[in-house]
């Protein structure tokens, strides 16, 4: 479970994210939605321990930047940052050592197979186009099988099969029990797999939809569209 309280993140003057609150429970995918600058990827990477903030974030129990936090957890960021003299099997390799993986050959196998980098295994990163790059960076986070999940824009780049499997992993992975955070402002692509969603705009949380309160004939991007119009 992803559990964040009164985030605030500010930049001198200018705060990017204000007092925000939300929860992502073990077994659900959770958005969190809102137009380019309303303040996700502050949050996402706030929750990831990679920038300084004010309140209080606890994933699987334990605060954030420790140790028991990061080793429970992973993380794909919008843009990979992949070390491009590595390999594709480097960097899987260097995964495995860092967390102590055992008897991780099949999955690895598996999930090089299922995003169709079994053949570019032994290209360097700098060699890979953007869409096998984010590929990478899916399988180096599902690679120590998490229990929490956090992902920031993670369709960018994509192509249509990469998609479907994306969201196929996903979908595991809450039948796991896994709690996952998306971030994103692509809402049809969600559409059919989100459980609770999170509208921000220009740092603040708007409003929380579970999906099960939905009105017949409502949808998530007419709830999306009258919240951040009407907070022009």
């Amino acid at each position: 479970m992803i559990e964040v309280k009164d985030l605030t993140k500010s930049y001198g003057n200018f705060t990017a994210v204000d007092r925000a609150s939300l929860v992502a429970y073990d077994g659900q995918i959770t958005v969190l939605l809102g137009p380019n600058g309303a303040g996700k990827s502050t949050t996402i990477k706030s929750i990831a321990g990679l920038l300084k903030f004010s309140g209080a974030i606890h994933i699987n129990g334990f605060e954030n930047k420790t140790v028991e936090a990061k080793r429970s957890f992973s993380y794909v960021p919008e843009v990979p940052a992949h070390y491009d003299l590595l390999t594709v099997d480097e960097h899987l390799n260097f995964i495995e050592k860092s967390y102590q993986l055992q008897d991780s050959t099949d999955y690895r196998e598996s999930l090089l197979a299922r995003f169709e980098l079994t053949e570019h295994r032994t290209k360097l990163t700098k060699e890979l186009s953007k869409g096998m790059g984010q590929k990478l960076a899916l399988i180096c986070a599902l690679l120590i099988k998490p229990k929490a999940l956090l992902v920031d824009e993670p369709l960018i780049g994509l192509d249509p099969h990469s998609i479907d499997q994306v969201m196929k992993v996903f979908m595991e992975m809450k039948a796991d029990g896994c709690s996952i955070l998306l971030s994103t402002h692509i809402i049809d692509m969600i559409d059919d797999i989100w459980d609770r969603a999170y509208i921000m705009h220009q740092g603040e949380i708007l409003r929380v939809v579970e999906r099960t309160d939905l009105s017949e004939g409502q949808s998530l991007k007419q709830i999306f569209f009258e919240v951040t119009e009407n907070a022009q």
